[in-house]
């Protein structure tokens, strides 16, 4: 009986780690990006979004992210999306500038039906502390 109850919880158990497939929009991809970043000023990059399927379920996506801008460099992190909107942390490779933040974007679609998106980001201890926005449209 012991070994019964014991196979009993093992598969309730593995149940309780399955999770459901995802079901949310993907938005993989490459997009071109403009930026204001209220120290620097005016500024273009790129971004690539790569979900991250094993960490996806339901209406919530994993990504990796990466934000590359010409003159100052890239910004490896990741991001957590439910439904359209997503939470975003980046970080400069030279970590000695303290760029890195948190960004918060909401997602929809151009008339040409391409994924867009707006994101308003925050940088606690980057040159005292600093925010900025980027529109991002994929390619």
């Amino acid at each position: 009986m012991k070994r019964l109850s014991t196979l009993i919880l093992c598969i309730a158990c593995s149940a309780a780690y399955a999770h459901a497939p995802f079901t949310g929009e993907d938005f993989s991809g490459t997009y071109d990006c403009t930026g204001d970043d209220s120290h620097e000023g005016k500024y273009t990059g790129t971004v690539t979004l790569e979900r991250v399927p094993a960490q996806s379920t339901g209406k919530f996506g994993a990504y990796s992210f990466k934000l590359e801008v010409p003159g100052y460099g890239t910004y490896p992190g990741h991001a957590a999306a439910n439904g359209r909107q997503m939470a975003i942390h980046f970080a400069l490779t030279d970590t000695s500038t303290q760029d890195y933040g948190t960004g918060i974007a909401a997602f929809s679609k151009t008339k040409a039906g391409k994924w867009s998106f707006s994101k308003y980001y925050y940088e606690p201890e980057f040159k005292g502390g600093n925010f900025g926005t980027e529109t991002c449209v994929h390619r």
